[in-house]
């Protein structure tokens, strides 16, 4: 089959009218469905990692947080690679290519879920190939930006980026309603316990009961679990009772303190404890699911799209080797709009990522605490559809004053965040204002995604594979999002429960960022206006 176009002429209007927006918008087409199982694959271990402890996996709090960071690793270092591919392999080869290749995170995290015994690396191994959804946006974008005439790359950019983003939505959205859905393999017994009835049985047993089952445990397991309770509590009671054995400290605990330690240890280990404790406990709750389903359903509708990629789309003849292509790293303008893109995708992906283990993390132990996949999925939705609507006004107003609305959205939110103590939270009170202010934040995130890419094509107008190698480039850089927010808030809340320093962090580089685009695009007089 041929794959390279004999010529392409978006500017020539005659072109255009005739020959080139039937192929650009079918090239659109196509490759959008496929970005949207990109993002959805991407996220898919984001979503997998808050089920796992239910399930029976032993991983520690620190290597959730690392199976939600790596996708995001490995797709800022394959964009790196998709920035450099388009002009050698073109678009047709690359997006069938990368569509069939997703198949790999999506069969092994399938089988990898169904049995508990499955170790770690494995889960960290899967999750570094999620990371090929991921990579595929610095090929695809670059891609839309060549067919586009310049009067609708926005629209089309945005367009594209915007219905992409959905699948991150698409997979937090999925999951919950296909978990019942048997597609293959039998189903596994999740397990969750309620924080409030976890309270009562400790209020109606004897200290002596529960400091017996406690004693029944492995000294791993019983320093693990007292592992969940806050450090000046336990150096408080510890010499209190002036003694290092575990049972006697457990029993020695305040009885809420005790009944959280429980609450939030797994919860494969927290039923056996208080069923022990108390067998017709209402604490512990099972139902059956099929984890596996919320990765096989990708299977088929991958399998489809990488034959109609073949079939169907076609490349623009622009061969450039990566040597030449490297020249865009000697534009000071490449490094500013790499951090103009980390602060608006960089956010957007990286809250994402983080924002269902922040929800189980931060407000998981309080009574009648929230199911993060029932909130998880509305951020990105939100952000994904300010994306498509902003793409048409950034081409009517242009794209640097929405970026700079995004710097202060993104700036008050992170403040609010702080300055409340919602990333700090000490009772479930605090929950809707912290949902509010993270989903305004992913609605500034998608305005400032559109606005940005309206920007690049204009920013290096004189040289059109050096915009496509610009927007390639920033959002390799920008997928680094996902690592950098789930590792950072990982790390925060391990050591101190609280999310505060990150976003502290997040409010300093978001003024260097709204800095940067203001002066050198944005203002009056502005170097690059655009």
């Amino acid at each position: 089959m041929k794959t390279w176009l004999d010529k392409w002429e978006p500017e020539n209007e005659e072109f255009w009218e005739n020959t080139g927006s039937k192929i650009a918008w079918k090239t659109l087409t196509i490759t959008t469905l496929s970005l949207i199982l990109s993002f959805a694959s991407w996220f898919l271990m984001s979503v997998i990692a808050v089920k796992l402890p239910g399930l029976g996996f032993g991983f520690s709090k620190d290597q959730l947080f690392w199976l939600a960071a790596i996708p995001g690793l490995a797709a800022g270092i394959l964009r790196i690679i998709h920035t450099f591919i388009l002009p050698i392999f073109g678009t047709r080869h690359v997006v069938a290519w990368a569509t069939l290749i997703k198949l790999i995170p999506v069969i092994g995290i399938g089988f990898a879920v169904m049995d508990v015994n499955t170790p770690f690396w494995v889960f960290a191994v899967l999750a570094f190939a999620c990371g090929f959804g991921g990579g595929d946006f610095s090929s695809y974008m670059p891609s839309t930006s060549l067919f586009f005439p310049k009067r609708l790359k926005g629209t089309a950019l945005g367009i594209q980026a915007g219905i992409g983003n959905f699948g991150v939505s698409l997979a937090q959205f999925v999951t919950p309603l296909i978990l019942s859905v048997s597609i293959y393999g039998t189903a596994s017994v999740f397990t969750s316990i309620d924080a409030k009835e976890t309270l009562s049985v400790f209020q109606n047993s004897t200290i002596e009961k529960q400091k017996e089952v406690f004693t029944d445990l492995d000294a791993e397991v019983q320093t693990k679990i007292l592992a969940n309770v806050k450090k000046p509590v336990l150096d408080s009671v510890t010499a209190a009772v002036n003694s290092s054995d575990n049972a006697i400290i457990f029993a020695a605990l305040p009885l809420k303190v005790k009944s959280k330690a429980i609450a939030n240890a797994n919860p494969k280990l927290a039923e056996k404890i208080l069923n022990k404790i108390s067998p017709d406990n209402g604490a512990v709750q099972n139902k059956d699911i099929y984890i596996q389903s919320a990765a096989f359903w990708f299977i088929p509708f991958l399998l489809i799209l990488s034959v109609i990629s073949w079939f169907y789309l076609k490349s623009i003849p622009m061969h450039s080797s990566i040597k030449e292509q490297m020249d865009i790293f000697k534009n000071k303008h490449t490094w500013y709009c790499t951090i103009t893109y980390m602060m608006t995708f960089g956010t957007f992906a990286g809250l994402s990522a983080a924002f269902p283990l922040m929800i189980k993390f931060l407000y998981g132990d309080f009574p009648n605490a929230p199911d993060p996949l029932v909130y998880a999925f509305y951020g990105p939705l939100i952000g994904s559809a300010s994306r498509i609507a902003f793409g048409f006004v950034a081409d009517k107003v242009g794209g640097a004053i929405l970026t700079t609305i995004t710097g202060i959205g993104i700036l008050a939110g992170a403040v609010i965040l702080v300055t409340q103590g919602l990333v700090s939270p000490t009772s479930m009170d605090q929950f809707p204002l912290f949902v509010g202010v993270i989903l305004a934040m992913f609605f500034f995130t998608g305005i400032g995604n559109a606005g940005t890419f309206r920007q690049y094509p204009i920013i290096f107008a004189e040289n059109q594979r050096q915009a496509a190698g610009v927007i390639g480039w920033t959002a390799a850089i920008a997928a680094f999002g996902p690592f950098i927010f789930s590792k950072l808030i990982g790390n925060n809340i391990t050591i101190n429960g609280t999310v505060n320093q990150f976003f502290i962090g997040l409010i300093v580089f978001t003024i260097l960022a709204t800095i940067i685009n203001w002066w050198f695009y944005n203002r009056r007089g502005c170097e690059r206006p655009s």
